[in-house]
């Protein structure tokens, strides 16, 4: 077996995107930083869905890269064969919110066609400084020695009965802003399936890697060395 991770990044690529040029950077910050050989392999998300939700199991991680998204009725297609594979998940940025409607529609948590989840309040594409407050024993841990101060280009409010909806079955709340609403969530029931409304990658540096995105990478090294 290589000893080399392999990730796929599942995203439309753009280099002129900043949050996709530091989505590679910030693989590679944290590589060094973990001394991992690594190779890292961006999807298209339309070229995702047509693959069986075992055509991950050939990676080690799976990272759903921040927009734009050219088709999100893709992407939810996608979270589907995602949620049925024990691989390690990252969603940064934009996929946040899609992975929540996808949520919703799965598990049929509304009836009405309610807007329970805001658009973008965040105009253009620029960055907006944020503040993560952890709210569990291991996002306080990751924080210890890292800014909570974060960049996004996406934030939504949420419908706060949505929120105790989902928190009772579906997803643990593992940060909020300092809006109150969720900026990170986790997946119940699934060895690691962190999204993140920011985009942490922004943060990451060679010296200083973000510790979500070597976390990601040390999950994935644990799901490589369990075995079959």
């Amino acid at each position: 077996m290589s000893d080399t991770l392999k990730i796929a990044i599942v995203g439309d690529y753009n280099f002129t995107y900043n949050a996709h040029h530091a989505t590679n950077l910030s693989l590679d910050h944290s590589a060094d930083f973990l001394e991992l050989e690594l190779n890292y392999y961006w999807i298209k998300i339309a070229d995702a869905l047509k693959h069986k939700a075992s055509y991950f199991d050939q990676y080690d991680g799976v990272w759903i890269a921040p927009g734009p998204i050219e088709n999100p009725f893709y992407l939810s297609g996608v979270f589907k064969k995602l949620t049925e594979n024990t691989v390690p998940i990252l969603i940064t940025g934009e996929g946040f919110k899609l992975f929540l409607e996808y949520l919703i529609t799965f598990h049929q948590l509304t009836t009405f066609q309610e807007k329970l989840i805001s658009e973008n309040l965040i105009a253009g594409n620029s960055f907006d400084r944020l503040t993560v407050s952890p709210q569990t024993k291991a996002f306080s841990k990751l924080y210890e020695n890292f800014s909570n101060i974060e960049l996004t280009s996406s934030r939504y409010s949420i419908y706060p009965q949505l929120t105790e909806q989902l928190k009772n079955k579906f997803i643990d709340i593992e940060a909020l802003n300092q809006f109150d609403d969720p900026e990170i969530i986790s997946l119940k029931n699934h060895p690691f399936f962190i999204s993140c409304a920011f985009c942490p990658q922004i943060s990451s540096t060679r010296d200083i890697p973000h510790p979500i995105i070597y976390t990601f990478l040390k999950m994935a090294v644990s799901k490589k060395i369990k075995p079959e």
